[in-house]
């Protein structure tokens, strides 16, 4: 199908692609990643019915996104997004799960404050409540700790150019409503698609000279991807971490795998023993506190969830007692993934040394200070 004939009649070319993507496991063909981007721009418009946009989600899922499909769609979210070029010359986009966290206390939300006091300035993005994981994200983290979390994007990357913050938060809804507004639609498809891949690599606030992508991942065919879809936004670097519950912090107590690419080259693999940097501890995460409440999510009367504000709130107080220099797993977490950024970055030579740069910043006390 041509792009004159996508651009004409967006319900008729959904049709099409959902004749030939939604066929069962033998005969659904994949489509070029010209039509996965015109489809996504037709479902970001509202030019299709919603029903047939769930079903272009989940049966690209069901039959396994292709590269070109990712990488149509992910064009299309940033066709949505208007970024915006930081007053600095390198920016660090941390890109943690906007469906957060469930399992353990984030520690995430704070690194960027932590690496702003090391020099590199550092923006975190996210939402409020997103399928299909709903649990706490960056945003609840650090609305607890009293950050603004509702700037828009040029007040934001001033905040990365300000050389006493150095650091910010920037929401969906500010840098692309458009795939905000779908989030009804993605609790209502239920799986996860691909648009939980790809969100991440919006890139809405960029570096004058570089931007360095960092973000996380369990399941091994996915260092791969994002390191695919970081080169086709345009990243000029990316860490890729595998990290407990997808995140960018790695498991405390045992060796890991990383990937990273530099100047847009093929990622290449490495391992991180969290040993090797002083770091003795015997859980992989920051714990739940015992005393958290539970709650049940909306309409789902079986499956038991954390206190989402309850679980912010403890979050918000081990991370700006870890930046104050209070030592701890989350210390610990945010050294760990602060000398994994600082090293990749080339700032430090080691990531012994990296570590002992990041625990001289916490044990300063000024990383907090950075928190407003």
């Amino acid at each position: 199908m041509s792009s004159t004939q996508i651009a004409t009649d967006p319900r008729l070319a959904m049709r099409s692609i959902i004749q030939r993507i939604a066929t069962g496991p033998e005969l659904s063909k994949d489509i070029s990643a010209e039509e996965a981007r015109a489809g996504m721009n037709a479902i970001l418009a509202h030019q299709v019915d919603p029903v047939q946009a769930g079903i272009f989600l989940i049966a690209l899922r069901m039959k396994r996104e292709s590269d070109d499909e990712l990488r149509g769609i992910l064009d299309a979210v940033r066709d949505a997004t208007t970024p915006v070029v930081a007053a600095v010359d390198d920016v660090v986009d941390i890109a943690d799960p906007y469906d957060g966290y469930n399992r353990c206390l984030p520690a995430a939300p704070f690194l960027p404050a932590l690496l702003a006091e090391c020099g590199v300035p550092a923006l975190t993005h996210g939402a409020d409540a997103v399928g299909p994981k709903f649990g706490v994200t960056h945003r609840h983290c650090l609305e607890a700790a009293g950050v603004p979390v509702g700037l828009d994007t040029a007040t934001a990357a001033a905040r990365l150019a300000d050389p006493q913050i150095g650091w910010t938060y920037l929401d969906q809804r500010a840098f692309c409503p458009a795939l905000h507004g779908l989030v009804d639609l993605r609790s209502t498809v239920v799986k996860r698609q691909a648009l939980t891949t790809v969100e991440v690599l919006a890139r809405p606030i960029q570096g004058r000279r570089r931007t360095h992508l960092v973000t996380g991942y369990v399941h091994k065919p996915y260092p791969r991807i994002y390191a695919l879809l970081a080169r086709h936004a345009g990243y000029d670097s990316a860490l890729l971490v595998r990290g407990v519950e997808g995140g960018v912090i790695p498991s405390l107590r045992q060796v890991g795998t990383c990937f990273n690419y530099q100047g847009r080259g093929e990622e290449q693999p490495f391992e991180i023993d969290p040993a090797a940097l002083g770091i003795e501890q015997s859980v992989r995460a920051v714990a739940l506190p015992a005393d958290l409440p539970q709650t049940t999510r909306p309409g789902d009367d079986i499956a038991v969830a954390v206190d989402v504000p309850a679980t912010a709130r403890a979050a918000a107080a081990a991370g700006m007692a870890a930046l104050a220099g209070t030592r701890g797993t989350t210390y610990d977490s945010l050294v760990f993934s602060a000398a994994l950024v600082l090293w990749h970055l080339g700032r430090e030579s080691s990531l012994a040394a990296a570590a002992g740069r990041a625990r001289e910043a916490l044990d300063s006390g000024r990383a907090a200070l950075r928190v407003r």
